[in-house]
């Protein structure tokens, strides 16, 4: 791995951070109204416009819709299509920010898999920078906990299972990038997401307005986006460096909050900020981890 592909694999990570937080505060304005199926149908099959065009911009359609291994990309489809769903009914219950902050314990998560699977070393500072952003996602969730109703529970439960099968879902695409392209990835994981999604129709859609449109096509051009550059990033450098710098995606979640939807986190949540903000900078210059040699 060179110096170049690091450092380049953290920017569109950096990136890729805040085109999905801005996707999800876009789910999040219709989340209260329309069903997840429907959401999740509309963001997947609007998201196959900008895969699409990427392939032709980089020269490699038709040619990148072809693949050998077609298991693979099912069996990543369906978890990310969970994944999503999952996602989705988190943001329709707590405010973005608070759903992000369940959302990023999949980093967490994907560190322990990525040694075991992938041979990943975990280095001491790495190690530290994910304690630390692990320890402000947990304040943010205080927060989540503290809100009244049954509605905070359910989205709590949902953006807990989404971090769980989540970690499953990166270790997979990390190991999907050795012989498939991030576009490849993208296009497939956007028709299963899709048509998982179309297969609810029958238990009940809304009809939808002007608004509606707004956001659902909002999510789907910045959820197909963000895809692709979080798999670019994936190729170019390993999980456990990028895990923490999904953290930032938080700070973009607060000011779409306070922007978008007039909520603000109180002393904790703040707090979480500046432990996230810390690690991110810290694994900056935590220099790069290692595989493990065969055998040892």
């Amino acid at each position: 791995m060179s110096h170049r592909d690091y450092y380049a694999g953290i920017a569109l990570r950096l990136l890729s951070a805040f085109l999905i937080t801005a996707m999800s505060a876009a789910v999040h304005g219709v989340a209260a109204t329309v069903p997840v199926g429907q959401i999740m149908f509309w963001r997947s099959a609007i998201a196959l416009i900008p895969i699409l065009g990427y392939m032709a911009w980089r020269g490699n359609f038709p040619a990148a819709l072809l693949s050998r291994y077609p298991r693979l990309h099912a069996t990543r489809g369906l978890l990310g299509a969970v994944s999503m769903a999952l996602s989705f009914l988190s943001l329709a219950y707590l405010p973005v920010a608070n759903a992000q902050a369940l959302a990023y314990l999949a980093p967490v998560l994907s560190l322990p898999m990525a040694a075991f699977l992938l041979r990943e070393k975990l280095s001491a500072p790495i190690i530290a920078a994910v304690a630390l952003g692990f320890a402000g996602v947990i304040a943010l969730l205080w927060e989540a906990l503290d809100m009244p109703g049954e509605g905070a529970l359910i989205g709590v439960a949902a953006g807990l299972a989404y971090a769980f099968t989540m970690a499953f879902v990166r270790v997979h695409t990390k190991r999907m990038t050795v012989t498939e392209s991030s576009s490849t990835i993208a296009f497939y994981f956007a028709v299963v997401a899709a048509l998982v999604g179309l297969a609810t129709l029958p238990f009940g859609w809304v009809a939808l307005d002007g608004t509606h449109y707004v956001w659902l096509i909002l999510a789907g051009l910045l959820g197909g986006i963000g895809h692709i550059v979080s798999n670019e990033a994936t190729a170019r450098a390993p999980v456990s460096t990028l895990a923490p710098f999904d953290f930032t995606g938080l700070i973009w979640a607060l000011g779409f909050d306070l922007i978008l939807f007039a909520t603000f986190p109180g002393p904790l949540g703040l707090v979480g900020v500046a432990a996230i903000t810390a690690a991110a900078l810290l694994v900056t210059f935590a220099g790069h981890p290692r595989r493990i040699a065969p055998g040892k």
